[in-house]
């Protein structure tokens, strides 16, 4: 997600909306070629230095939906399974919300340029990243 077009294609992201999706996997190269191929999704690499992660577009446009990313670096503990991003109005207040009522964050809040967000788990053990847009 460091290096996704988050929020591509979009206006502005509302407060309570859910901004983007992404999938963090092992071998995101053959589950790019996967969606690609069930979903017709085009595929738009984003170069993460000594390998890519990548923007899914749907045909015949040039805003991507989702993002497909290597297991590495910062997304090393993130689960394999589609993440959704929420935006939100605070990050900070929307954090403190979540460890107040028995959540907690799962690694540090980054940054995607000016914007922020931070990957939370709930109290079950369900996870979304929370977005804030700069």
């Amino acid at each position: 997600m460091q290096a996704m077009r988050l929020g591509a294609g979009m206006s502005e992201p509302k407060a309570g909306a859910i901004s983007w999706h992404d999938l963090t996997v092992t071998d995101a190269g053959q589950l790019r070629d996967f969606y690609a191929a069930v979903t017709g999704w085009q595929v738009e690499p984003v170069a993460m230095g000594d390998y890519d992660d990548y923007c899914m577009v749907p045909p015949g446009t040039d805003a991507p939906v989702a993002g497909i990313c290597h297991a590495r670096g910062v997304n090393a503990e993130l689960p394999p399974q589609w993440l959704m991003y929420v935006t939100v109005e605070n990050l900070d207040q929307s954090l403190a919300a979540c460890r107040a009522r028995g959540g907690e964050a799962i690694g540090a809040v980054r940054a995607i340029g000016a914007d922020r967000y931070c990957v939370v788990r709930d109290p079950v053990g369900a996870v979304l990243a929370l977005y804030q847009k700069a």
